[in-house]
């Protein structure tokens, strides 16, 4: 197999800024015929519940099932998986989830008030989302792991009802999939996926309980679907491909520092791989353990084709300049393998998840170090965060005002409605003012 050769970049070129512009460019937009389908799928569900599901899934997952009840994955099922996996995954699966639990309740927001000294209260009530849907790719590959990230900080956040949808083509249900559901307490579970899942959950069926909130990554249809459905529920984000960015001193292993590049760009071939170096010395020992490594890779292919089209290795000047790239980019993942990984974070300000030190590998934040593994992507981690115990809790502002705060606040009130021309707001304050 012939050497890959990954795009070099050079902070210090002329045109560096532009051509890291059309290295992360990545269109999120599904095209026409994508929407369509998808418009056309959450339409008909709506309008005909359990049937268009049904309907559907036996058309995209090659099943033959006719009714509602045939799809749902009972709990004695989930609880049969358990049994029936190695014990060294399910020993694994309880790890993960005792860690997940362990960091999400540091997360939890509790109410508060304070009363001001006339004696008017103000505050906030913080209350968990009723239910939520959790969607669990499958198909080409299972993702236990997305069913313990998603359904954890809901767990901590008090959301009294979590209801699975996983696509089974061919009706194969995976035990790893319905293990976690089981040991984390899925409350019910449906095996279907795509766009019509998302209507389910969106709008409710005869079967399916309408939820508050929908999370949990899936393809183009899901995606575009849950961007269509975002109003009438909530939803987590529109995810992107998976992103990686090392930034690495030259001292690290690079073998190490390869290997972390293959662990993004396994997933697919829009997948980001990117490593900053001020050394470009080690870039070249990175681009030759990728030559080196590749051939053992079973996803060898994929990584190929990702690396190809979407990786790069950037020499900068030094670390405060590889700190701006890293700003720049704003990485779904982002490795700091340095010698003082605390004095570069102080310059981090846009980054998904930061993984600190040589001996940090992404891969443990992806199953088991505690932090979620549901990031921002797509430079939105510039405006956004992981997913956590917040995105399942809401907040409600708290007034009550005494007396003496009506006739305090009341004034102020009145003059900004009667300022925007609103005189029932400021007549509705003012029948509250103390008359001396």
């Amino acid at each position: 197999m012939t050497s890959l050769a990954v795009k070099r970049l050079n902070t210090q070129d002329e045109n560096f800024w532009s051509e890291m512009d059309q290295l992360l460019a990545w269109d999120s937009v599904s095209d026409d015929q994508v929407s369509g389908a998808v418009k056309e799928i959450l339409t008909n569900v709506r309008r005909r519940g359990d049937e268009a599901v049904v309907e559907y899934t036996n058309k995209f997952d090659r099943m033959s099932v006719e009714s509602m009840a045939a799809l749902e994955i009972s709990q004695e099922s989930m609880r049969e998986a358990l049994q029936r996996i190695p014990e060294n995954e399910r020993k694994a699966l309880e790890f993960s989830t005792q860690r997940l639990f362990a960091y999400h309740e540091h997360q939890r927001a509790e109410s508060w008030s304070y009363t001001e000294a006339d004696g008017t209260m103000l505050g906030q009530k913080v209350t968990a989302l009723d239910r939520v849907g959790l969607y669990v790719p499958g198909g080409k590959a299972s993702y236990p792991s997305s069913v313990l990230m998603n359904a954890v900080p809901a767990k901590v956040a008090g959301v009294r009802e979590i209801i699975m949808v996983v696509p089974t083509p061919d009706g194969e249900l995976n035990d790893m999939v319905l293990a976690a559901a089981a040991i984390v307490g899925v409350d019910r579970a449906f095996a279907v996926g795509g766009a019509q899942a998302v209507a389910a959950l969106a709008y409710g069926t005869e079967t399916v309980p309408q939820v508050d909130k929908i999370v949990g990554p899936g393809n183009i249809y899901v995606a575009t679907a849950k961007g269509m459905v975002f109003g009438t529920v909530g939803i987590d984000m529109i995810a992107g491909p998976s992103e990686i960015l090392v930034v690495c001193d030259g001292e690290t292993n690079p073998d190490w520092v390869a290997m972390d590049l293959f662990s993004q760009a396994e997933h697919d071939e829009d997948a980001q791989s990117i490593l900053v170096s001020p050394d470009a010395g080690f870039l070249d020992k990175v681009q030759t353990s990728i030559d080196k490594l590749l051939p053992e890779m079973e996803r060898s292919e994929l990584i190929r084709k990702s690396l190809g089209a979407r990786g790069a290795l950037i020499h900068c000047q030094d670390l405060d300049e590889a700190a701006k790239v890293i700003n720049y980019v704003a990485p779904e993942h982002l490795e700091l393998s340095v010698e003082d990984p605390d004095e570069l974070l102080e310059n981090i300000r846009h980054a998904g998840a930061v993984f600190m030190g040589r001996y940090t590998a992404e891969a443990v934040g992806d199953y088991c170090a505690g932090p979620n593994h549901v990031l921002p992507t797509s430079r939105t981690a510039r405006f956004s965060s992981p997913l956590g115990v917040y995105d399942f809790q809401k907040r409600s502002s708290l007034i009550m005002c005494s007396e003496a705060g009506a006739t305090f606040l009341g004034g102020y009130a009145s003059t900004l409605a009667r300022g925007e021309g609103l005189t029932a707001h400021a007549r509705s304050a003012e029948y509250r003012i103390k008359k001396i």
